[in-house]
């Protein structure tokens, strides 16, 4: 049996642990009176992300139109993509992720209208572009179907942990590029399916999203494991970005709680300088936050933990485009 190359590096093995425990707040956070609500948000930063990924231009707002069946004035095509989109996630949890020919019947979903023969393997050679030219020259489209077949078995057959075969098997996916178009989404699409059959949960988390605030460090992990042969490396991005993914949907604490928490909290001067100064800038970096209130990035960083662990701050997104919200 054909196994892809990969590294479990401990990174990813504690990774694991963190959404494991995260994932059981997520659980309860969908089973709140805001649940249903916040699926309904995240289905259209789920669909809004996957496809401003790969060009599409509408915003957030256009796409929840398009979710409530209203008429958006925006090119065809990507209109097209929007609506294939909302139908594919629609049937998201009809699709067996073990087995290719459902595989088959999403690509038709989702590419229909958009590309010569939807729910087909290609027929032609194909190029992944990057910003300095042709970044990837994918397998011969004759050896497609081997290819994903053996995929497919090796997922079947792996005793590996979902989180991490999910990840190899966007990876590998993605470096076979079985269609002519939509393989990026249909890369996404299915790693969330997987996840969706080990928790069902996985279906309302917006991880699609969450790799588009994160689109450069995606498509560099995606080439730094084809350069090494080793898909691990693009393992531990997705493990980070599944975790982010679920830290930012951490409930805040309600009001009362926040008024508890300031009566019994005492802020020191440099404590309440980095608050002061998110307030004017929720996005500033640790560095940025060393110059302002002029002390070493270490100690911003302990007081930053103080301040969350009080309740006082909240972090929303990853590292790179996340940002800070002081709660008042």
């Amino acid at each position: 049996m054909y196994t892809p190359p990969f590294t479990v590096s401990a990174k990813a093995i504690n990774l694991i642990s963190e959404i494991s425990a995260s994932l059981e707040r997520f659980v309860i956070r969908m089973e709140s009176e805001d649940g249903i609500r916040l699926r309904k948000v995240n289905r259209m930063k789920t669909i809004h992300g996957t496809l401003a990924i790969e060009g599409n231009t509408l915003g957030e707002e256009q796409v929840t139109a398009l979710l409530n069946g209203k008429h958006v004035v925006a090119p065809a095509k990507e209109v097209q993509e929007v609506r294939n989109a909302i139908t594919a996630y629609d049937s998201f949890m009809d699709f067996n992720p073990y087995n290719y020919k459902d595989l088959l019947k999403a690509h038709g979903l989702m590419a229909l209208g958009l590309v010569d023969n939807p729910g087909h393997f290609r027929k032609e050679p194909v190029g992944v572009l990057g910003k300095d030219g042709i970044a990837h020259i994918a397998p011969p489209a004759d050896r497609v179907p081997l290819l994903i077949g053996d995929l497919f078995e090796w997922l079947n057959n792996s005793q590996d942990h979902v989180l991490i075969k999910s990840s190899v098997f966007h990876y590998e996916f993605e470096f076979i590029h079985p269609f002519m178009d939509g393989n990026g989404r249909m890369g996404r699409f299915w790693q969330s399916r997987l996840l969706a059959e080990w928790n069902p949960v996985f279906a309302h988390l917006p991880i699609e999203n969450m790799i588009w605030e994160n689109q450069s460090a995606y498509y560099k992990a995606i080439q730094d494991s084809t350069d090494a042969n080793d898909s691990g490396i693009f393992v531990d991005f997705m493990l980070g970005i599944i975790l982010d993914a679920l830290k930012s949907h951490r409930k805040p604490a309600d009001k009362e709680d926040r008024v508890n928490v300031k009566v019994n909290v005492k802020v020191n001067v440099n404590q309440q300088k980095i608050l002061d100064a998110i307030k004017q800038n929720p996005r500033l970096t640790m560095g940025e936050l060393s110059e302002i209130v002029g002390i070493a990035k270490k100690n911003i960083f302990n007081n930053m933990k103080k301040l969350q662990g009080a309740g006082l701050l909240v972090r929303h997104g990853a590292d790179k485009n996340g940002w800070w919200e002081v709660i008042e």
